[in-house]
Order: C-alpha cells, then structure tokens, then sequence
C-alpha cells in the first residue's frame, strides 16, 4: 500500500484546505451551529464551485470521476473544520453511488450531473422507528404496485437533510410475502410529492445539519422511479453501507483533529504557576492519546478506502475504522474538555460543540456494539445478539 498521496490528491487537499481557512472559519461554523439547520445558500455555492458534489461522479456525467481515497482526502480536511458541512455534504450526495451502480442510463444521465452541479440534493430515507440496528426487523414501510405507479406509505426516522432534499432514496416492502432481505425495493421520490410530511428533530450535536422524520401517505411514485431491481434493493443497498462507515470513520477523524488542535492551542496559551500548561506531563499525556487514537484511525480509514478503490474486499477494514475513528474522536473531546476546564463547557469555546458531535458518530449509521458483532461473525465466531 502507497501511504504517500499523489501530486494530484496534494492539491486537491491543499485547495480544500485553502477553502476550508476562507470559509469555514471557527466564527462562521460557530454561527452555523447557533442559527441554522443546512449550510447556508451562499456557503453551498462555493461547494458546488469547488466540485465537492461531484468529486466521484464520473466526468461523462458532469463529476470529476475521482475514486473513493480523492473523497476521503477532501472529506478529512471539511470535517476537520465542520462535521456538520461533512456530513451535509455527505447526505446530499448520497444518491451518487447508489444511482451509478443501480440505476439506468435514463437516471444516470438525469440525476448525476444535477447532483453535480448542486441542482438537486438527495437523503437517504431507510431506518424506521422500531430499530436501526435490525433495519430489516424494523422496516414497515410498503409500496405496492398500481398500475404504472407504486404507493407508498410508512415512516422514516433520524434521516438527514430531508428538509433541504430534492429527493429520497426511499427503501420500502415491495414483497411481504417473500423473507425481508428478498422483498424490498429502493425507490427515487421527488420530495416535493403529495402526501410527504417532514418533520425537524431536535438533536445534542451536529446542529448545522438538521435531521428529520419522514411521513408517507400514499405517495405514488412513478415505476420509472424504481432504482435497481424489483425486490432486491437490500442486497443491492449492502453496497453503499460499507462506504457510508468509511465517510463516518472520516467525520470522527475531523473532529478528533479539531479538538487536538484546539487543546494544543489552548495548552500553549495559557498559564499556571508561572509555565504554560502544556509543560505539565498529565496534559501532554493526553494530546500524546489523542495523537495516538488520531493516526491509529487515519492509517485504517484509508486502508479501507484504498482497498474499496482497488475493488478488494474491504467491509471488516470499513468496521474497524468506524469503530477505531469513532473512539478517537471520543477520547479528544473528553480529554480536550478536560484540558480546557471551565472553558471546555463554555459556549463561546468550541470544544463543548466537538463534545456535543462526536456522539452521533459513535451510534451512526451503525452502533460499535453491531459493529463489533459483525467483525467477530468475519473472524470465525458463531452470530451473536
């Protein structure tokens, strides 16, 4: 494995960089967590302008038809700045992959260089309230055929980015009758829909990112909106979630990095017994931690995309990240609240809001619990609950 990044992937980090230090600056993310729920409009231009939308949409259909290591180096350097930009960048691509492995040429050519372009924003609606963990115990939600159209009816939960969506790549029973993993279908559903309701949750963290529970009530979608094949989007779906657990594995990367720097930054300023309190050795054994859990998480983050992008297999390696990223950023908001005291937990300081982020990752888009029960099933050990 290459650990050295091409002159290309360099200046594709450096211009991200660049873009993060003009625009996303501890003020501006700082305002964002405090006032809005999506980066704002002028925000995503400069996104759009600066081909994050369509870093892995293929050039024929308007993107830069980077690979998935292009995307994690761009994703490190926004997560550092902001999670919340992270992920909405993320949520509003999501329909990219599923549509170029799944989707027709009439969709391909439709959807992508509009999500390209930053003309339409996709969300991915697919866990329900009974469970997220047991998505296939806990799916409800139906579409039933009716002439040239699907009804569709259920519930959604904890999505994110439906308020600003275009689009929803709905997962919902096309056959009850068939075991769960063989009778589901994924859908592409204009938002804009009768018969759709939207609502805000209020969440702890990640607050410039809203988040969001989904009601349908006979929606029709039309049969053209079918993405894959009729009863088999759940093993189609399977390969987009080990990607999505690398993108995570990335956002608790940045936050654990913004919180090491701040803690550094923070620890070389200020003062007690007359020496800066980075000299005491307990405080520079917590960054030696946070550095530690910092490398540990990057060096299997992009093994794990690298071997995605050489098309081995790679969905243990993309569990471990999760969890390895997850926990990284975990031990650096703690130990970085604990470095700052009283400012820690003030509003004004932002280590109180990396504290506030890192959770949803550890739980998001799967627990390190699951993820753990998965990786013991890979190395040999019987299915456990």
């Amino acid at each position: 494995m290459e650990f050295l990044f091409t002159e290309e992937q360099l200046m594709l980090r450096d211009s991200v960089r660049k873009f993060c230090t003009n625009e996303l600056t501890k003020e501006y993310v700082r305002w964002m967590d405090e006032n809005v729920n999506f980066p704002p409009d002028d925000l995503w231009k400069k996104i759009v302008d600066l081909g994050l939308m369509g870093l892995a949409i293929p050039e024929e259909y308007g993107g830069a038809g980077l690979g998935i290591v292009d995307m994690v180096i761009a994703s490190e350097e926004i997560a550092t700045a902001s999670s919340a930009v992270a992920i909405a960048i993320g949520a509003a691509s999501f329909g990219t992959k599923p549509i170029l492995e799944m989707g027709t040429e009439e969709q391909k050519n439709f959807f992508l260089p509009k999500i390209a372009a930053g003309e339409c924003k996709f969300c991915m609606a697919l866990t329900e309230p009974a469970g997220g963990t047991d998505i296939l115990g806990a799916i409800k939600s139906t579409a039933v055929k009716k002439g040239d159209k699907f009804i569709l009816n259920g519930q959604k939960v904890f999505i994110t980015g439906a308020h600003v969506a275009d689009y929803i790549m709905a997962i919902a029973i096309t056959d009850p009758a068939a075991k769960r993993h063989k009778g589901l279908s994924i859908f592409i559903v204009d938002a804009k829909s009768p018969g759709i309701t939207i609502r805000p949750i209020k969440k702890l963290g990640i607050h410039a990112c809203g988040t969001t529970e989904i009601f349908f009530d006979n929606v029709e979608v039309p049969k053209e909106n079918l993405l894959g094949q009729l009863n088999n989007g759940w093993i189609q779906l399977l390969m987009v979630l080990n990607p999505e657990r690398i993108v995570t594995a990335v956002l608790s990367l940045g936050i654990a990095k913004a919180a090491l720097q701040d803690a550094i930054e923070y620890s070389l300023q200020r003062q007690a017994f007359g020496v800066p309190i980075a000299k005491f050795q307990i405080l520079q054994h917590y960054m030696a931690d946070m550095a530690v859990e910092i490398e540990n998480a990057r060096n299997i983050i992009y093994k794990s995309a690298f071997l995605c992008e050489k098309g081995m297999p790679y969905h243990m390696e993309a569990s471990i990240a999760k969890i390895v990223a997850g926990r990284a950023s975990e031990i650096a908001a703690i130990k970085g609240m604990e470095i700052l005291g009283g400012y820690g937990y003030a509003m004004e300081y932002d280590m109180q809001r990396y504290f506030r982020d890192y959770k949803q990752m550890i739980f998001s888009p799967i627990s390190e619990e699951m993820a753990k029960n998965m990786i013991a099933q890979w190395i040999g050990l019987p299915k456990s609950y």
